[in-house]
């Protein structure tokens, strides 16, 4: 692809955005709090649902300090119907930080950032691009796929990262990140690309070749096919209906058939939550008892 085809595709990118762009709460704003907010949630969670839950988080809680001084039980219940509980724990103890050790100011760079807890590569450039206007390439998923099929050789040689901060038009840096994340989710998917209605199709070598993405296969550890996040999630749902059970009464919550042989899994199941400050585990005589954070 040669350095006019660049601009071309640059320029074809930009204007399907300005044609398309979802309306997502989250965009055309400055607050970090927010921004923050919208990426972890986003993370591992389908759009449409984030759309249902972001506007209700927020409102709760509503900067830094607010989510700092709620309870963990409150910011789980806030959380509730998401998934990945321990997302929400990393965010209050993020507000935790930013509110007393950074008296309510986040760095302002992909550098600083990243030294956060719980902020990674991604997350800390996706915040320092759309809260702070730093020129920097975001790379999820999606762009990382868009990547994979415009530069097939140059992702592998060079990685996607240098990719996509070498493709990067720095003077539009926010609505080209953007553009490309909802490119890569409803035209280029993984499964189904939509090449016949691909701004770029004359400009991708990988227009009308790709069928579909394999699915790599997961390495979560499983029950009955059934993956552990699930039973995760099934766990601190049952706890924020009843706050403390015995071990066995969280057994028959999550199981259709509990038995005594199931007692070392869901054992270690909790321990996991427990290590992710989800809830607490202690033995009361011959019972075990599980309480949610408070």
């Amino acid at each position: 692809m040669t350095r006019s085809s660049h601009g071309a595709l640059r320029r074809r990118i930009l204007s399907w955005y300005g044609a398309t762009a979802r309306p997502l709460p989250w965009r055309n704003i400055k607050d970090p709090f927010r921004i923050i907010v919208s990426e972890v949630m986003l993370q591992q969670t389908q759009v449409s649902r984030v759309l249902v839950k972001y506007p209700q988080f927020v409102k709760q809680f509503r900067s830094f300090r607010g989510l700092s001084t709620a309870t963990p039980g409150s910011v789980l219940r806030a959380w509730k119907g998401m998934g990945y509980y321990n997302r929400a724990i990393r965010l209050r103890e993020l507000g935790k930080v930013v509110t007393h050790r950074l008296h309510g100011r986040l760095p302002r760079t992909v550098e600083g950032l990243q030294k956060l807890p719980g902020i990674g590569p991604y997350t800390a450039r996706a915040v320092a691009c759309f809260a702070f206007g730093v020129p920097t390439a975001v790379v999820d998923t999606n762009v990382s796929r868009v990547l994979a099929r415009l530069f097939p050789k140059a992702t592998r040689r060079l990685g996607f990262q240098a990719v996509a901060d070498e493709f990067l038009p720095r003077r539009s840096a926010y609505n080209w990140n953007q553009a490309m994340m909802d490119f890569g989710a409803t035209i280029c998917t993984a499964r189904s690309p939509r090449c016949r209605h691909c701004p770029l199709r004359n400009l991708c070598p990988s227009a009308h070749r790709v069928q579909a993405l394999k699915v790599s296969a997961t390495t979560e550890p499983t029950r009955a096919g059934i993956p552990r996040r699930i039973y995760r999630g099934r766990i601190i749902d049952a706890l924020m209906r009843r706050r403390t059970m015995t071990l066995g009464d969280i057994g028959r919550a999550i199981l259709t058939r509990y038995s005594d042989w199931d007692e070392s899994w869901l054992r270690e199941v909790l321990l996991t939550l427990e290590r992710d400050g989800l809830l607490s585990l202690r033995r009361i005589g011959r019972f075990w008892i599980v309480s949610l954070v408070a």
